[in-house]
């Protein structure tokens, strides 16, 4: 299993992770009608012509997705037991059709877990960039991660 164990991880370890993803047009119009969010901003290419952007924005909550996606080879594949939670979640620049994103993760803390022997909880900081290394989002996430298996 690629996932990294509680006792792994490393409060101050940052991973730049290899995946890249190119984000394309059907994605932004997929994801966006099969979340039942018409936004004209993801999905009218002419009224986004009209915005300050000058074209269509990609889904941010698709944006999110795919950076915390990125991550989970490095460090969470097959040993999350859960996710507890996002905080900060901020999208500073804006996400095009074609812009090709690359995720970067550093562990925050960890702690054992109280209620749960044998499993511990880390917070990750998870930032996304495109192609120019420009951030475009970032969140801190909570996962409840197994621990390494008693011999």
């Amino acid at each position: 299993m690629p996932g990294m164990y509680f006792e792994e991880f490393v409060v101050g370890k940052e991973y730049h992770h290899a995946f890249t993803r190119t984000v394309t047009e059907m994605d932004n119009t997929m994801f966006s009608l099969l979340t039942m969010n018409p936004q004209p901003l993801h999905i009218d290419a002419h009224f986004s012509e009209k915005t300050e952007f000058g074209q269509r924005l990609f889904n941010s909550i698709y944006t999110l997705g795919i950076m915390i996606g990125m991550t989970v080879y490095d460090t969470t594949l097959g040993t999350t037991v859960g996710n507890l939670g996002m905080t900060e979640v901020k999208f500073p620049k804006p996400v095009f059709h074609g812009d090709t994103l690359q995720a970067h993760t550093k562990i925050i803390s960890k702690r054992e877990s109280k209620s749960r022997p044998g499993q511990g909880i880390v917070e990750f900081e998870h930032t996304a960039t495109n192609q120019r290394g420009e951030v475009v989002a970032s969140c801190r996430r909570t996962g409840l991660m197994l621990g390494r298996p008693k011999a």
